[in-house]
């Protein structure tokens, strides 16, 4: 596959994620995923007893994180264990900045808020994920950029900042306030998504910044003598947006 990769040093590399292409693989995937790309550029060399950190490190060929099959953007990969297990603790610790572009149904009102509500799978469909009760806590926060119109229909390009990492939480949560994602097959009702379809090809989401302490300066001992010195401090890094999406916009 070809896969952009926008930084990499001897510790990890963050690479933008081409729409349509899945991140991990599984028993329904067919054709080549990013874990496939990844597993080519993390040291294969498994040790014979390997720990909890080592088999999660292969079993997902370091990638740290997830997004969707449609959604583009910056994705993760640690190079090493301990890079894995530090990238891991700093989404769980909600350390990591991220900031998602998309485009969706309407004109929000408020232009700035936050939307707090629990996520989690929908008992009667185990495929979605929407607002229930006993779902985990979860936080996005928005900014409106620009809005307009496209096919007779209003729509909004959105900037989101999700504090949380719930599996599809972006989308539910536009959802749960009335705006959904253009062309969301799984959130924007039916006939909604079918007539995105014809001028929208896919979910329009797109993780557009991430920002993050790099794992050798987080104050931990990765490597006594690393081969190379990486950028010091906070790595901030962007993906450019996708011309699908652009010419929309």
């Amino acid at each position: 596959m070809n896969i952009p990769i926008l930084y990499e040093d001897n510790f990890l590399l963050v690479i933008n994620k081409p729409p349509g292409v899945v991140v991990n693989n599984a028993e329904s995937v067919k054709g080549e995923t990013v874990q496939d790309w990844a597993a080519a550029r993390i040291d294969a060399t498994q040790s014979e007893t390997p720990s909890e950190d080592e088999k999660a490190f292969y079993e997902r060929a370091g990638i740290v994180h997830r997004i969707d099959k449609e959604t583009s953007g910056c994705l993760l990969i640690a190079k090493t264990i301990p890079v894995f297990v530090e990238l891991q603790r700093q989404f769980k610790e909600r350390e990591v900045k991220k900031t998602y572009l998309a485009i969706v149904h309407g004109k929000l009102v408020p232009e700035e808020g936050e939307i707090r509500a629990p996520v989690g799978r929908l008992p009667w469909n185990r495929e979605r994920f929407g607002i229930v009760p006993g779902g985990k806590e979860a936080v996005t926060k928005y900014k409106v950029i620009r809005t307009g119109n496209s096919h007779k229909t209003d729509i909004s390009l959105v900037e989101l900042y999700p504090e949380t990492g719930r599996t599809h939480q972006i989308r539910v949560h536009v959802k749960y306030i009335n705006h959904p994602i253009v062309g969301d097959w799984q959130y924007a009702g039916r006939k909604t998504a079918r007539n995105d379809r014809v001028w929208a090809p896919r979910v329009m989401l797109h993780a557009w910044k991430v920002e993050f302490a790099h794992p050798d300066f987080a104050g931990h001992n990765l490597a006594a003598t690393p081969p190379a010195q990486p950028a010091a401090g906070r790595l901030a890094i962007e993906a450019p947006v996708p011309d699908d999406m652009n010419s929309i916009i």
